[in-house]
């Protein structure tokens, strides 16, 4: 009986508590502290990372003028050096991006300290130790802004949009040794409308790009190099509807094509999402990511295997509220788990960007919590986020749902927890310590009959009693497990 009541008292707790506490993000960390103005570039990379390494990138104008700033942790994104200021000169300079591999730190901007606006480059061969000379990316009478940068091994591929033709084209330019040198300019798109708002990203020689066009209606195109950028396929229109398609983000693992983008056809602004799995020879058909009656914005996509992120801004809480959302598949984009909110502020936050390290994500905005006149840049982790937890150990259908004890228990500090379900259902598992709080969430998604094995890795945890609760449809179970260390 005395089991019983305590059963019944924590499975009342959850009950309280699960509609109200998220799956485990560590504290937000603040990374800019001053009294001007930082952002993040929305719908770009402001944040990268190799390892244990993560690179954020983002502009202030705490001097008087906008300049460009740098921070960097060596730990995973447990402490953080000190900021530095990458760019110093009488212009002004927006809309940093950046990107890593290996060792090697990339970031562009666009600056306007010789005049136009034009591309800017810098690199770090140390990991972000030391930083080289700007390089001008592109030298001509026309504005030339919004850069966005993605490197694969040697290859450095940068895209931007581009005034000088009289109206807005993408441009291309890359380097073959790590920023080193850089080849010539190439115009990507040669049409009487508006391309802009680029994004780009490459596997090994295939260099992918996507875009927003105004020559058919609004619209997200696509081209495709695959070999490293000296030839180029002809533009492909990815979507057709009568509504606006703007703000494309596209990410490549293998050969595996995922695109996030803003879209209007549902009357208001959505998140939609498309993936192809040959390189670009072929789509599968628009999904919508966020339903809801607010706006959406500045979607950007982050793919590592099978495994699919997607970060973004909405207003879904409240017309002048915008907060930062996650979203997340776990199969390659064939299904995706609910929305998760990851700020709760009464002032807004905007431009996340989200990169992928080893089992860990790791997240960049702007946020305004400190006054509506000052914006800073803050930073989250997820140290699982990025771990594909479900096995399936039979597809027989089970005669009825069950959750097992977990095993082993006690346990150091993996242990496996198997469930089945005899019809698909959306399944949720969370962790809560003996408070009712939420440390960790190991799966959230649609799942066919079967049973199942999860992993759940608790190293980022103390020694202690846990609870797990399955929530599978009307099936709702809580087990308890002991973590000793």
């Amino acid at each position: 009986m005395k089991n019983s009541k305590f059963t019944l008292f924590i499975f009342f707790m959850f009950e309280l508590t699960a509609g109200t506490l998220f799956s485990q993000w560590d504290p937000i960390v603040r990374l800019s502290n001053n009294a001007a103005l930082s952002y993040t570039t929305p719908n770009v990379n402001s944040i990268a990372s190799s390892g244990s390494s993560i690179h954020v990138i983002w502009q202030d104008n705490r001097g008087g003028n906008w300049e460009i700033y740098y921070r960097r942790s060596t730990n995973g994104g447990t402490t953080w050096e000190n900021e530095r200021r990458f760019t110093n000169n009488t212009g002004a300079s927006y809309d940093p991006s950046i990107s890593v591999s290996g060792s090697n730190v990339h970031v562009v901007w666009y600056d306007n300290h010789q005049g136009v606006p034009d591309i800017y480059y810098r690199r770090s061969t140390d990991g972000g130790n030391n930083f080289q000379s700007e390089v001008r990316i592109s030298n001509n009478a026309g504005n030339s802004w919004r850069p966005v940068i993605f490197s694969s091994g040697s290859l450095v591929h940068i895209t931007w949009t581009d005034e000088r033709d009289g109206n807005k084209e993408i441009y291309y330019r890359r380097s073959n040794d790590n920023g080193a040198n850089w080849g010539t300019e190439t115009r990507l798109t040669n049409n009487s409308a508006e391309s802009s708002l680029n994004s780009v990203t490459a596997s090994g020689s295939s260099v992918y790009v996507v875009w927003s066009d105004t020559r058919d209606g609004d619209e997200i195109w696509f081209k495709r190099s695959t070999d490293g950028g000296v030839n180029w396929s002809s533009d492909t229109k990815l979507t057709n509807n009568t509504g606006n398609s703007t703000e494309p983000s596209i990410s490549v693992s293998g050969v595996n094509l995922q695109i996030a983008w803003r879209d209007f056809r549902d009357g208001n602004e959505e998140i939609y999402y498309k993936r192809s799995s040959d390189g670009g020879s072929s789509w599968g058909p628009d999904t919508r990511l966020t339903n809801d009656l607010n706006q959406s914005f500045s979607p950007v996509i982050s793919a590592q295997s099978s495994l699919i992120h997607v970060v973004w801004h909405d207003n879904r809480n409240g017309a002048t509220n915008y907060e930062i959302y996650y979203k997340r598949s776990v199969n390659g984009g064939a299904s995706w788990g609910s929305d998760e909110r990851l700020t709760n502020q009464v002032a807004n936050s905007s431009s996340a960007s989200i990169t992928a390290s080893g089992t860990a994500l790791h997240v960049a905005f702007t946020d305004g919590r400190f006054g509506s006149n000052n914006p800073e840049i803050l930073y989250l982790r997820n140290p699982s986020g990025n771990l594909v937890s479900i096995e399936t150990v039979s597809s027989e259908i089970p005669e009825s749902f069950s959750l097992s004890q977990n095993y082993p228990n006690p346990f150091n500090p993996v242990t496996n927890i198997n469930f089945s379900i005899p019809k698909s259902v959306h399944v949720k598992i969370v962790i809560y310590d003996l408070m009712g709080r939420i440390v960790s969430e190991v799966v959230n998604e649609k799942l066919s009959a079967g049973t199942y094995r999860t992993d759940f890795n608790a190293s980022h945890l103390s020694s202690g009693t846990y609870f797990y609760r399955i929530e599978a449809g009307e099936f709702i179970s809580v087990k308890k497990m002991i973590l000793v260390k």
